[in-house]
């Protein structure tokens, strides 16, 4: 009898005792690390500074264009144009991060972290800092239309403010329904262009809208490597995006046809003006984009694709400047 009121004592001794030492190790629970507030850093980041090229771009081609109508160089309404293009362009990258952040979209991104997705900075505030850089926009297209007296140019405005903001905003964004591109190609590439050779010299020549289309096609392009990294993350999200319908392999080629064809345009031009032979060094850059793109083994890799991409849509727009100008 001895023995078995030892071994259930023993038995008795080894059973954890719920306010025991060992219980409480089991139990414990790491306390979740509250996200770090943004720093300007992650603030400069957010405004995502390698797609600004392709604000700066139309504004090199448009000017180019209308000095090929009149000389001197409008400089002022120029540098007002480029105000209004990279003050929409950041604005609309805090939209974009306002609006994928409180849809949660963001949680399944490849690319940089954002800052409202990452809890690094509250959603209002980021709204406060996208809706900032709309009204510098605003305020620098009222400027132009005043100086012009171009009153229709208001409604041009208010369009390209509300497609910023509908890109990703609203209860029906057209970015999540494979639209992104055709409107990033028509305010990116044509409002943008055409607007500012407008603007400054009340002409639209030819070469404005040669320009325009391949400024367009480089920032749709720029576009496509952005939503072939985050394809199988934006399936994921419900985010249909024209990657997403056509599938990756629909996307390379794609991608391909929209970087090469502006060199083709480029070429045409140079028929006319020798200098826009020069927008071929571009290819130092448009090349090894496209190889990524359609080697790439991880997402993150087409993270260096969209920048170069950016980089040719701004070398492009700088030598067609070049040849107009020059």
């Amino acid at each position: 009898m001895a023995a078995p009121s030892k071994k259930k004592r023993s038995r008795s001794r080894t059973k954890p005792h719920p306010g025991s030492a060992n219980h409480a190790r089991r139990d414990h629970r790491s306390p979740v690390t509250a996200p770090r507030p943004a720093t300007l850093r992650d603030w400069i980041g957010a405004a995502r500074l390698r797609t600004l090229p392709l604000a700066v771009t139309p504004i090199l081609i448009g000017t180019g264009a209308a000095v090929l109508i009149e000389r001197p160089l409008h400089w002022v309404i120029a540098l007002a144009c480029l105000v209004v293009s990279v003050s929409l362009q950041i604005g609309v990258n805090y939209a974009n991060d306002y609006s994928d952040g409180v849809r949660g979209t963001d949680a399944y991104r490849v690319g940089p972290a954002r800052l409202t997705g990452a809890g690094k900075a509250k959603p209002r505030t980021v709204l406060i800092v996208a809706l900032v850089f709309f009204a510098i926009a605003g305020l620098a297209g009222l400027a132009i239309t005043i100086r012009t007296e171009q009153w229709w140019f208001l409604a041009v405005g208010a369009a390209c403010i509300l497609a910023a903001w509908f890109y990703t905003g609203g209860k029906r964004p057209y970015g999540y329904a494979g639209l992104g591109e055709l409107f990033v190609f028509v305010f990116f590439g044509l409002v943008a262009t055409l607007g500012t050779t407008w603007v400054q010299v009340f002409a639209l020549p030819q070469e404005a809208w040669f320009g325009a289309v391949g400024a367009g096609l480089l920032a749709c392009a720029v576009l496509l490597a952005n939503n072939l990294r985050d394809i199988d993350q934006d399936r994921v999200a419900g985010k249909r995006t024209l990657t997403v319908l056509i599938g990756r392999r629909a996307t390379q080629v794609l991608f391909t046809v929209f970087v090469l064809v502006p060199f083709g345009i480029a070429g045409y031009l140079a028929v006319f003006y020798p200098i826009a032979w020069l927008t071929a060094m571009a290819l130092l850059l448009a090349l090894p984009a496209i190889l990524i793109v359609w080697t790439y083994r991880q997402p993150r890799e087409l993270v260096i694709a969209l920048a170069l991409t950016s980089g040719t849509s701004l070398a492009f727009g700088a030598f067609l400047f070049w040849a107009f100008a020059g």
